[in-house]
């Protein structure tokens, strides 16, 4: 099979993957299909320190020791909810770290 063709195909497939479809889609909304509000929130309302809808992040993803230095290096220290806001952010978009790091390393 041809270079072009094969090019032709993977390009096909990445930009028919389901992750695709979801990325103008609001993380919260993309997550409430699976199992409504209830899939993050316990009853489906928020609680009020967001710790269940940390472990929820987690039960699924993983926790943040688990994932890469940037994520290990803020375990303990914040939630998913704080990098990647639910209700904000759509799928696929990457948090900016400018918010709370001058050089993408040390936090101001």
């Amino acid at each position: 099979m041809s270079n072009k063709l094969l090019s032709i195909l993977f390009g096909a497939a990445i930009a028919l993957s389901p992750a695709a479809f979801a990325a103008d889609e609001n993380l919260a909304d993309f997550h409430a299909e699976m199992g409504g509000c209830e899939s993050c929130h316990a009853n489906g309302e928020p609680s009020a320190d967001g710790a269940f809808e940390f472990q929820q992040c987690q039960s699924c993803h993983g926790s943040l020791a688990e994932m890469s230095a940037n994520h290990k290096a803020h375990d303990g220290v914040l939630t998913c909810a704080d990098c990647h806001a639910p209700h904000d952010m759509n799928v696929g978009q990457k948090p900016t770290c400018d918010a709370c790091h001058d050089d993408g390393r040390k936090a101001q």
